[in-house]
């Protein structure tokens, strides 16, 4: 088990380096940079903006500094300096030790807000993402697997139509048509919920829904073949030849063979959720990561680029080694090695 996790941290490691590498180098080859707007620069203006933050380096120097950076902890002593191009988001005072403090990962500043950091950006806006992504997640599958099971243990009965009929409602309304009925039916409407805004349960339901019933849909589409696949193989039919009821069957034997591909799926969905989505976020005005991950590319800004593919890269690696321990879990014949 240790060679796995050994392993498993070597490869996190290696996908992170390749993503930072692909990701610093492709982001420089689009025309224009973080300082180009409608109204031109001055060449002076944006030769001294440049070399305020050595984007007149040459390439490999930039990646090897914003790297280094990122991932050489540093220990800092006397009195302590904050600024947007020096801000760490692990910071904390060593015991025993004045004015001495441990500062790791920085994912330096924001070149279109230039009052804050990539930090700033990923401890406000990150957790808020993830707590929707968290609650859209649970919906997901409290709607999904259940519909999914009903339609494949039903099939072909009106319990089966109805569950498929959900499914494919879901895939196929997405969140910027639902939402905005949403918002007219319980908040205009009937005035359960309000319209937008952030920091309440009640701001949390109708965001989470739209987002988690489109994901149920998949979910559910994908129990119910599985299941189905797996209700027919041999040891099931031994199950059942021994007298064992059918909800012993089910959940005993079935439910776990037909989870390893739900697993599969739900590993990434979860990262994805977790990190932002554009859309939910601007229908429902949530201040999430989602529109930091868009409106930086369009505005060229490298670090923010940088800063939000590396966290969801770095949730879509530590989603799918949670998956892989899962997989033990589900099927004890799978080992990890």
């Amino acid at each position: 088990m240790g060679q796995y996790f050994a392993k498993r941290l070597l490869y996190l490691f290696g996908v992170l380096i390749v993503v930072s590498v692909i990701t610093f180098f492709i982001m420089h080859q689009v025309p224009g940079g973080p300082f180009s707007r409608e109204k031109q620069l001055s060449p002076t203006a944006l030769a001294n903006l440049n070399a305020k933050y050595h984007l007149d380096d040459p390439l490999y120097k930039q990646y090897l500094d914003y790297m280094i950076d990122l991932l050489i902890p540093t220990i800092t002593t006397g009195e302590k300096t904050f600024s947007v191009t020096d801000n760490y988001l692990i910071n904390f005072d060593i015991p025993g030790s004045e004015d001495t403090a441990f500062r790791w990962i920085n994912f330096g500043p924001s070149y279109r807000s230039q009052t804050r950091s990539v930090n700033d950006i990923i401890r406000e806006q990150l957790p808020v993402s993830a707590k929707l992504g968290a609650a859209s997640l649970l919906i997901a599958m409290v709607i999904g697997i259940p519909l999914g099971t009903m339609a494949a243990l039903k099939k072909n009965t009106v319990y089966d139509y109805f569950s498929m009929s959900t499914a494919i409602l879901g895939v196929s309304v997405p969140v910027i048509i639902l939402g905005p009925l949403l918002k007219y039916i319980l908040a205009v409407e009937l005035g359960w919920l309000p319209t937008q805004g952030w920091g309440e349960f009640k701001h949390l339901v109708m965001p989470a829904f739209a987002l988690g019933f489109a994901q149920s849909a998949l979910l559910a589409r994908l129990t119910r073949a599985s299941l189905l696949q797996v209700l027919n193989e041999d040891y099931i039919r031994t199950a059942r030849a021994k007298g064992l009821r059918q909800r012993q069957v089910v959940i005993v034997h079935a439910m776990k063979n037909a989870m390893i591909p739900v697993a599969t799926v739900i590993g990434p969905l979860f990262a994805a959720l977790i990190t932002g989505t554009f859309v939910t976020e601007r229908v429902f005005g949530i201040p999430g990561m989602g529109s930091y991950f868009v409106t930086s590319i369009q505005n060229r800004d490298y670090s923010v680029i940088m800063g939000t593919t590396l966290v969801f890269a770095f949730f879509i690696v530590i989603a799918n080694f949670i998956v892989d321990l899962t997989y033990a879990w589900l099927d004890p014949r799978i080992r990890l090695s």
